[in-house]
């Protein structure tokens, strides 16, 4: 795994690709992090009173930013000058060929991508890595171009506004494949990557962040291509419960999702 530090890259660049021949990587030499979660438990309570502050705006700022359990949704906003320090290239295939921000995830993640994708080449298919770490500043300009083609409105419901992506955790993962033109569209989640992924990313420590019929919970549309890094055990939990992340928080820490 390459480092973004090491990149010397600073912001995210243009999200669509960049050409270049997909290529197939071997697999890192990683080892396994120490454990966390339930064998490392936070010493803070995951609450809504300890996870958020008020700004002068009265908006919800995440005091959290770098738990791996980190809830940001349009409520829940990350501090614009958030960047995880543990950004690093996950092994796996990418349809471009440019050493861009979008390739790094925190390594934790990066690391259980790899697994991800390991097993979904064991039962014989190709999915690709489109999109990780995204920094607010480059998330600013994509909804403000996606607000100038559809609209304000519409574009609320697609894509997130600057703070609110889950890109800037570095914990998130658009994954894309051949059959659909290395795109982010619904489709993907009918092709054998898609069915694979939504079956399968819990196993890793994956969920589908924003899943079909829970777009009033999540405030987005369905998205198959969107994963999220959350950990084994929680992922599990809630791929047996179909819960999404924000009913997870709701049933444990009585979180609101209204």
């Amino acid at each position: 795994m390459a480092s973004l530090a090491g990149a010397g890259l600073l912001t995210a660049s243009v999200i669509w690709l960049s050409g270049g021949a997909p290529v197939w990587p071997k697999q890192s030499n990683l080892q396994t992090p120490p454990p966390v979660a339930s064998d490392k438990p936070d010493p803070s309570p995951l609450t809504f009173k300890n996870t958020t502050r008020v700004d002068e705006e009265g908006r919800q700022i995440v005091t959290n930013p770098a738990a791996v359990l980190v809830l940001v949704n349009k409520t829940r906003r990350l501090p614009p000058d958030f960047v995880p320090e543990d950004l690093v290239a996950p092994q796996v295939p990418f349809p471009f060929t440019a050493h861009e921000p979008r390739r790094f995830m925190r390594a934790e993640a990066a690391l259980a991508l790899e697994k991800l994708f390991a097993g979904a080449e064991a039962d014989g298919l190709r999915p690709y890595a489109l999109s990780g770490f995204r920094a607010f500043e480059r998330q600013y300009a994509i909804f403000a171009a996606q607000v100038q083609r559809v609209g304000e409105a519409e574009a609320n419901r697609t894509v997130a506004r600057a703070g609110q992506s889950e890109h800037q955790t570095g914990l998130a993962m658009d994954i894309t494949s051949r059959e659909v033109g290395f795109t982010l569209t619904v489709d993907f989640g009918a092709t054998p990557e898609g069915k694979w992924l939504a079956a399968n990313a819990h196993r890793f420590g994956f969920i589908i962040r924003y899943p079909e019929g829970k777009e009033h919970i999540t405030g987005y549309s369905y998205e198959p291509w969107h994963i999220r890094y959350v950990g084994a055990e929680i992922a599990q939990y809630l791929f047996t419960h179909s819960l999404t992340l924000e009913e997870y928080f709701q049933q444990k820490y009585g979180f609101g999702v209204d």
